[in-house]
């Protein structure tokens, strides 16, 4: 094998891999696998949600997927697609990357006030680092385009959540 080939197909290997933990970022959060979401992450994680009214900053690893648990185990159920992956490569460090996706998130809350459906419509902007276990995001930021239905979900799926869990 040439060097050139080496490059070619080293280069093709880390941009499936990339593509991989995005979408694992995303397929993770619907099955309620918390222990694969947080292998999504560097630790510690820069996280922003502020669009949406959410933290923003530099965050333990299980803090994140705490907060997002807690957001998203109160729904009756929920789906986040990631297409449209577009990743690039940082010419001088080549452990890192960025992976640019849309955001497709429907939220199902069955019964709640104002409706039962919550849709977001966006994009993500994932800073890719290569680790000893694989490419990590290293740092999150979560650009909301429009959304559509019930706006209140979100908090109504965390109270049904902390209902729940105190019972």
């Amino acid at each position: 094998m040439t060097t050139d080939l080496e490059a070619r197909i080293r280069w093709l290997e880390d941009r499936v891999q990339i593509v991989e933990q995005v979408t694992r970022y995303a397929t993770s959060v619907d099955r309620r696998d918390w222990e694969s979401f947080a292998t999504c992450f560097t630790d510690p994680v820069y996280i922003d949600y502020s669009e949406l009214g959410g933290r923003t900053g530099s965050f333990p690893r299980q803090e994140v997927v705490r907060g997002v648990r807690e957001a998203l185990d109160g729904f009756t159920a929920t789906q986040h697609l990631s297409p449209n992956h577009v990743v690039e490569f940082d010419k001088k460090d080549p452990d890192r990357a960025v992976c640019h996706s849309y955001m497709y998130a429907q939220h199902l809350l069955e019964g709640a006030d104002g409706g039962d459906f919550y849709l977001l419509r966006g994009s993500y902007t994932n800073h890719m680092l290569r680790t000893t276990d694989g490419w990590r995001i290293e740092r999150l930021v979560q650009h909301v385009a429009w959304s559509d239905g019930n706006g209140n979900a979100v908090a109504q799926a965390i109270a049904r959540n902390r209902a729940k869990s105190m019972a």
